[in-house]
């Protein structure tokens, strides 16, 4: 069940990066005013890196040429593209417990749990962005996490790798962790689809809800 105070989006086809990154901004302040309903955005976009406010140029490869952009949000780069499902969250944290850091390990545990829905056993891992699965040789990361939270109104969030091209993440350093690699559902066998893992984002997001206001 979907609160009514919060809009839930799956979005279809490919969002240019510029336009979803221009509705998060104005959403948000609409937030911030009450003018507009919290949102939830589900959504896939074509072949672009970001680069996170502690980006180094140094860890930027592109040899496909893709687009790079700004994103604002902390952390470095990070690749998107078809086959992967992000999920921008524009929630005001001044009426659900003005913690960032319980805001963060929310979200994590509501990725996770998607996840598990899906017959993958994902993992946070101390010291490490991000969430993982698969142990020694095989471990990796499957899903990104990037925010940024603007007078207590949270903008950007996760990534989860269904079935993307994994190459692509080649042309960077994945927020900045070269020693492990980037893994998909596709990639382990998973039974899983866009519309799947969307179904278990829906089902976990209550839990969600419930974690990141301390109840």
């Amino acid at each position: 069940m979907i609160p009514d105070d919060i809009e839930w989006r799956a979005s279809d086809g490919l969002v240019p990066y510029p336009e979803a990154l221009a509705e998060m901004e104005a959403r948000a302040a609409e937030v911030r005013s009450a003018a507009a309903r919290e949102l939830v955005w589900l959504l896939q976009h074509p072949p672009l890196f970001t680069a996170g406010t502690s980006a180094d140029p140094a860890e930027l490869f592109n040899p496909a040429g893709f687009p790079v952009f700004d994103a604002g949000r902390g952390g470095r780069y990070t690749y998107h593209g078809p086959g992967q499902r992000v999920g921008y969250l524009v929630l005001d944290l001044e009426k659900r417990g003005r913690d960032i850091r319980r805001f963060v390990h929310a979200l994590e545990g509501w990725m996770i749990a998607a996840l598990g829905q899906v017959g993958v056993e994902a993992r946070r891992e101390c010291g490490r962005i991000g969430i993982w699965t698969g142990q020694g040789p095989s471990e990796a990361k499957i899903g990104a996490i990037g925010v940024r939270v603007k007078r207590w109104v949270t903008l950007h969030g996760f990534s989860i790798n269904v079935a993307p091209d994994l190459s692509h993440f080649g042309g960077i350093v994945p927020c900045g962790i070269a020693e492990y690699g980037v893994t998909s559902l596709a990639a382990l066998g998973a039974d899983a689809s866009i519309e799947r893992l969307d179904a278990a984002l829906k089902a976990e997001f209550p839990r969600f809800l419930s974690d990141l206001s301390g109840t």
